[in-house]
């Protein structure tokens, strides 16, 4: 799984990581984040610094309250649209939670492939409908078909980040974005890994194990050609 997350960062996939409050989203960013080549300048927008990027090429923007009198706030929105003008080869947001979802979609759809960001979600189902719901926030009418086409062609890979009942922190669930349900016209998203709970140890020690879920990535071949994985080989 380790394999295959540092294949999808270096092969410049959208990636987001969802998860609950105090689950480890952000741990989990930065670690993907030291996977991004060195050459590659990076652009992070958070409301407070936590990533810890060690690349050369780094620049940091931070979110800014309104004063006193109400004036002056500087969102994560506006500086999603303002990292646009900064030649990033990807944007790293924190976390999307506002009307810049929509921004951040746009971004990873208009060549700046690579980008990470999280959301709170409890699943990645969860995390489509997340985005869905954050999108329609930008203010801005667009019909939920428009919306669900824009997820569908921006992010790659949804990594779910959970915090178990005894306390530890595990990525439970890896999932490619395929496209539109033709039947359903939903977001349609297929499991690569999962975490499988098999039962309780000592001290409530949550037992179980990591297992492929038998389905190739699409983009597996992308992995062969950037010379990622050899073929012959295979994660699954």
């Amino acid at each position: 799984m380790a394999d295959f997350l540092q294949a999808c960062v270096r092969a410049r996939f959208n990636i987001i990581i969802s998860g609950g409050t105090g689950s480890g989203k952000t741990t989990l960013l930065n670690v993907l984040s030291g996977y991004i080549p060195e050459n590659e300048r990076i652009i992070t927008i958070e409301d407070a610094a936590e990533l810890q990027l060690q690349q050369d090429h780094v620049m940091r923007m931070e979110t800014k309250v309104a004063n006193a009198d109400g004036l002056h706030a500087v969102t994560i929105r506006e500086l999603v649209k303002n990292s646009l003008r900064m030649r990033p080869d990807r944007i790293v947001v924190g976390e999307v939670r506002g009307g810049e979802a929509l921004d951040m979609l746009q971004a990873m759809n208009t060549g700046h492939d690579g980008s990470l960001t999280t959301t709170h979600a409890n699943s990645p189902r969860e995390a489509i409908g997340r985005l869905e719901t954050l999108v329609l926030m930008s203010g801005l009418d667009l019909p939920i078909r428009a919306i669900r086409d824009q997820i569908a062609s921006s992010v790659h890979v949804i990594v779910q980040q959970s915090r178990m009942s005894d306390g530890t922190r595990k990525v439970t669930d890896i999932s490619e974005v395929i496209g539109i349900d033709p039947d359903t016209h939903e977001v349609e998203i297929r499991p690569i890994f999962k975490f499988v709970r098999t039962g309780t140890g000592e001290k409530n020690k949550v037992l179980g194990e990591f297992r492929a879920m038998g389905y190739l990535p699409s983009y597996l071949n992308d992995f062969i050609i950037m010379g990622l994985v050899k073929r012959g080989e295979a994660y699954l």
